[in-house]
């Protein structure tokens, strides 16, 4: 049984379709990364199987429709990550971390000793815990990402939803947030659903990708199989190079002379 289902996804936003009965799955320990060109649906899917858009269709998390869930239960088993969140500009980095506890801690409680440590072990592990006493306003773009990446690593999700998890960090963040996130699901787990950008990564991290076009489907598969150099061309209206190797699936840009 898959972690993550979704089954025939209708999107309608402002009388607007964005997705077309979209049907894809992800299984314990699968990392789905949902690719395509601006405007394809990617962040609307992602915010869809959050439960922050409705949608007609269904969503289920282990063969369970998450409209059954309350929203404390749908917190504790998924994690939403968005591309440009709202921080609270005096909040410390240890506050907001910690929040990523609220749906362990009972109305009117406050966090435990297990909330703490839960919190403390997700920033060390994103490297956020030397600035804890920072407020959210001080940090940078990159470290924001990964306070909030953090956060979300607090809520010891069953499945991670991830927003261009890369954006704004820097060459070495990039490879130590992702190489974290395919541990989490290689070692522990965890179900990843992403949307990225850059093809090259998405084939190299993700174990399946789904291309996005105009709200559908275009393709779905192995990056060998979705990431070709016509489809990519036809789709994205880029020219490309795509070669395959030891190295996976690589998507080079190449510059038209005139």
């Amino acid at each position: 049984m898959s972690a993550v289902a979704v089954r025939d996804l209708t999107v309608d936003l402002d009388r607007t379709s964005i997705l077309h009965g979209v049907s894809c799955e992800a299984g314990s320990g699968g990392w789905l990364a949902l690719i395509g060109p601006n405007g394809a649906g990617k962040t609307t899917l992602l915010r869809a199987v959050a439960g922050l858009v409705p949608y007609r269709g269904e969503v289920l998390l282990d063969g369970v429709g998450t409209g059954s869930l309350s929203g404390r239960d749908r917190a504790r088993l998924i994690a939403y990550v968005p591309q440009e969140p709202v921080l609270p500009p005096d909040m410390t980095v240890a506050e907001y971390v910690l929040l990523g506890r609220t749906p362990y801690i009972r109305f009117l409680g406050g966090p435990g000793r297990s909330d703490r440590e839960a919190a403390d072990r997700a920033a060390g592990r994103l490297g956020v815990a030397r600035f804890s006493g920072r407020r959210l306003a001080s940090l940078s773009g990159g470290e924001r990402k990964r306070v909030v990446l953090a956060r979300a690593l607090a809520q010891e999700p069953k499945v991670m939803l991830l927003d261009e998890p890369t954006a704004s960090l820097d060459i070495g963040h990039q490879q130590q947030v992702l190489d974290l996130i395919d541990e989490l699901r290689t070692t522990g787990g965890l179900t990843v659903l992403s949307t990225l950008h850059d093809l090259t990564t998405a084939g190299q991290y993700a174990s399946q990708l789904m291309l996005l076009h105009e709200g559908r489907i275009e393709a779905a598969g192995t990056a060998a199989e979705v990431l070709t150099e016509e489809r990519i061309g036809r789709v994205y209206a880029a020219h490309v190079c795509v070669t395959t190797g030891a190295d996976g699936t690589i998507v080079t840009p190449l510059r038209e002379r005139g």
